[in-house]
């Protein structure tokens, strides 16, 4: 059973849930959005990750300059993403005891057994993030 933290409508979670269940993977969707994060419970997730690396690249206050996660501490990035959900890099899943952050197809294979489907490489970066008007991607 995979618990499955997404931004419900993100057309990339929607893809890495169909890839997770197609390996056999039962998928529970929460949204990470409306989820109370607690800085000691959101921490977790990003295991030995750099801080840069806990951030959605697509998040309005980063593609704006309003948040520069290289020049953030661990707590600061914390209180910024339990503040604004829509900071965290998506997906955070978790296994039993076992949590991750973001869905690089090859780590979560690895982890728990994922099926390569070739043409569904890039399942992290937002399809739609070159996209001018807001269209629900970040």
């Amino acid at each position: 059973m995979v618990y499955f933290y997404e931004k419900p409508g993100c057309i990339n979670n929607t893809r890495q849930k169909k890839l997770l269940e197609a390996a056999g993977h039962q998928v529970v969707s929460k949204d990470l959005l409306t989820e109370n994060w607690q800085p000691e419970h959101l921490r977790p997730f990003f295991g030995a990750l750099p801080v840069r690396d806990w951030f959605n690249v697509s998040a309005p206050a980063i593609k704006q300059g309003e948040v520069e996660p290289d020049k953030l501490t661990e707590q600061e990035a914390l209180a910024l993403m339990v503040e604004n959900p829509l900071l965290i890099r998506r997906p955070l899943m978790k296994v039993g005891d076992s949590l991750m952050a973001g869905f690089d197809q090859a780590a979560v294979g690895k982890w728990i057994g994922l099926e390569t489907i070739t043409d569904m490489t890039d399942l992290e970066t937002c399809p739609k993030a070159h996209a001018q008007a807001t269209c629900g991607h970040e």
